[in-house]
């Protein structure tokens, strides 16, 4: 047995540089991004792929408080045969095992706690190979993005939370000398003692996307504040989760806690265990990405919690005028591609004023725009390899049907084509459809549109797309915004705008870096600030919820 302080001696030195990356910003990462041999070695890959196929056809080993019966719900993007059974949780017995392990992991503190998460993703880095197995082939992701998102990248928010709820729990000492003076008699002298004791049980809702990306910080800002955690896996992405849970229990049971302290509450479609849970007296946290509706029924009726959602919204690109037109085609058409766009920070509207812009390559109207992209689409995706390691795959028939629905409309510049796959025959790719819009068309660009699908909307000049962007985003909400222009006036006019909408904003984006990417311990990713999420990953409001402190005194 190896006890929470001597893991947290094992981990001081990545804990503190954690912290201080947390708090200046800069680049920083614990994980490497490469899947190369020369990182995880030589037979990591072989490795973590055969741990997955092992899991094929089986019923998973996870043990879970009060099981009945098991449930299969993954199908495989990609056309794998998955068939992996979990054992199907009483959520009553997951809540009693939780509290029941709530006292001791109290007692461990944080920075027990925070060594025992340390090491916990530690390990689930040591996995990385299997996990972007589990990840690629739930989610549809192409193996490389399983890989980085699913693994190191997840990995890195997972310890930007840790960090960040470390810092917020040991900013009161835990004791303290008190002394006040007293004119002509001795001081009045106490010693007082801060605890620092979690809100509840906490639940964390997955998604079908990025389910370890999205989950990861409230389930390790959770464990750190000294609450004990249910994970409830999307049906379609059970897997990379399970996992997850496994390794956690594996170490807190190493660690003399109670395993139970994290439990996985698998389902069949319909089963209704997030609300059961989400509305259960003793669940006081909630962490949720998904869709509004569901999102916002939680905000509504999960009274007795702290909600953190992350949900949908209308994500915004405003071209002015560029002097990398080239360039600005090339990044925006990535960023429409990537993931086939099933991604949260995914750009969905397009905002140029139809009378055109000014670029180094010259004037260009909306329509030549529009044209532009959709060329900048073809050359990105002509190869049908390369399409489908940017693309992935279609993640469920919803997003299908979205795609289809925004190929029948009137206006289509750039139509929706099927990518076929030589190493994955079975696999449901499709290349991005782009519709034209006019700024009168709110009813088609004001609902989201999750998938590759976007628009490009003509205005009446750059002040009405940045109106518009304002307008929309405080409406339905936004996770990104984007703004092209060679004017620091319309520059300072989008910032002015963003803040206005409560939205993070990215300029003139022509290189390597996406506005639908987010970097742990510099960038936030949501805001709290617009009706797209209640949370930002990772600021103190996502850990102060978590817990509180008591004190005790007594006199010397």
């Amino acid at each position: 047995m190896t006890s929470p302080a001597e893991f947290y001696e094992t981990h001081a030195e990545l804990l503190d540089q954690a912290v201080r990356a947390a708090a200046v910003r800069d680049y920083w990462s614990a994980f490497p991004e490469s899947p190369s041999k020369s990182v995880y070695g030589e037979t990591a890959a072989g490795e973590g792929e055969r741990a997955f196929r092992a899991v094929l056809g089986q019923t998973f080993p996870i043990e879970v408080p009060g099981a009945s019966g098991t449930v299969s719900t993954e199908r495989s993007p990609w056309g794998l045969e998955l068939g992996i059974s979990y054992p199907k949780a009483d959520p009553l017995a997951l809540v009693a095992a939780a509290r029941a392990a709530t006292p001791a992991w109290r007692a461990v503190g944080p920075e027990g706690r925070a060594g025992v998460a340390a090491e916990i993703i530690k390990r689930i880095n040591a996995r990385s190979f299997e996990m972007a197995h589990a990840v690629q082939h739930t989610t549809g992701q192409a193996f490389v993005m399983a890989f980085q998102a699913g693994g190191p990248h997840a990995q890195d928010r997972a310890l930007e939370a840790v960090a960040c709820a470390l810092a917020a729990t040991t900013r009161i000492p835990v004791t303290t000398a008190w002394n006040k003076p007293q004119r002509g008699g001795d001081p009045l002298s106490m010693t007082k003692t801060s605890t620092v004791v979690g809100r509840g049980v906490a639940l964390v809702i997955g998604c079908t996307t990025f389910p370890t990306w999205n989950s990861y910080p409230g389930l390790f800002a959770s464990l750190v504040t000294g609450n004990p955690v249910i994970v409830k896996p999307h049906p379609g992405a059970v897997l990379p989760l399970a996992l997850t849970v496994q390794i956690c229990r594996e170490v807190l049971q190493e660690a003399g806690q109670s395993p139970d302290l994290v439990t996985l509450a698998a389902e069949e479609p319909g089963d209704g265990i997030a609300a059961t849970l989400a509305t259960h007296p003793d669940v006081r946290i909630v962490d949720f990405t998904g869709s509004s509706e569901f999102g916002n029924w939680l905000e509504a009726n999960a009274r007795q919690a702290v909600v953190y959602t992350e949900k949908a919204g209308l994500n915004t690109v405003v071209v002015d005028s560029t002097d990398d037109y080239k360039g600005l085609l090339r990044n925006l058409s990535f960023s429409l591609s990537l993931y086939s766009g099933q991604m949260c920070t995914t750009p969905q509207n397009i905002l140029v004023p139809s009378s055109g812009i000014e670029t180094d390559a010259g004037h260009r109207s909306a329509d030549e725009f529009g044209a532009d992209l959709a060329a900048a689409l073809d050359k990105l995706l002509g190869d049908p390899a390369r399409a489908a390691g940017t693309l992935g795959a279609i993640v469920n028939d919803g997003v299908l049907s979205r795609v289809t629905e925004a190929g029948h409309a009137n206006s289509v510049i750039r139509p929706t084509a099927e990518v076929a796959d030589e190493q994955n025959p079975g696999a449901t790719i499709r290349t991005p459809v782009v519709v034209r819009l006019d700024a009168a068309d709110e009813k088609a660009y004001t609902r989201e549109w999750f998938g590759p699908v976007s628009f490009v909307i003509g205005t009446e000049s750059t002040g009405h797309s940045l109106r518009i962007l304002v307008e929309t985003v405080r409406a339905h909400g936004a996770l990104t915004a984007l703004v092209h222009s060679t004017s620091p006036e319309v520059l300072a006019a989008a910032r002015e705008a963003a803040l206005d909408a409560g939205v993070h904003l990215a300029e003139n984006l022509t290189g390597g870096v996406f506005v639908n990417q987010t970097a742990a311990f510099s960038d936030l990713h949501g805001s709290s600030a617009n009706p797209a999420a209640t949370a930002s990953l990772s600021d103190d409001h996502f850990v102060t919820g978590r817990f509180f402190t008591l004190q005790s005194r007594h006199h010397v």
